[in-house]
């Protein structure tokens, strides 16, 4: 059983940056970690995902550049840097993770194969 918690939303404006949190209880050494975004009115969308050891990252396109996700496995917590914000961030971020042995970017881009969710912190980006 793994529980994730968000922490480090709140309300900045446009220009600014804010680093998210994600802190896990359980074994999260195999398992890809994701950050995940849901604006109002909008789909869940993957914004970046990040391997059990570390070494392997996908970005959405709207993140690339802009957005640096990275784990510390001695802490059990995984982060999502943003820098440039704009009113288009705004959104709730949730943390995910699963074991997923037979990966792709899709498919650790794709929600529901995610097992374990956190609450989600909101994100607001005021122009």
């Amino acid at each position: 059983q793994v529980h994730l918690m968000e922490s480090g939303g709140g309300s900045v404006q446009a220009g600014d940056s804010l680093t998210l949190s994600c802190g896990a209880s359980g074994d999260t050494d195999r398992n890809w970690m994701a950050w995940f975004r849901q604006g109002i009115r909008k789909e869940r969308e993957a914004v970046a995902a990040i391997s059990g050891g570390g070494t392997i990252t996908f970005y959405s396109d709207s993140a690339k550049g802009r957005i640096t996700i990275s784990r510390d496995k001695a802490k059990n917590t995984m982060y999502l840097q943003m820098e440039h914000l704009n009113p288009e961030d705004t959104a709730v971020y949730s943390c995910a993770t699963v074991i997923l042995p037979n990966w792709s970017q899709s498919s650790v881009f794709t929600g529901a194969n995610y097992e374990y969710w956190g609450q989600g912190t909101q994100v607001t980006v005021s122009s």
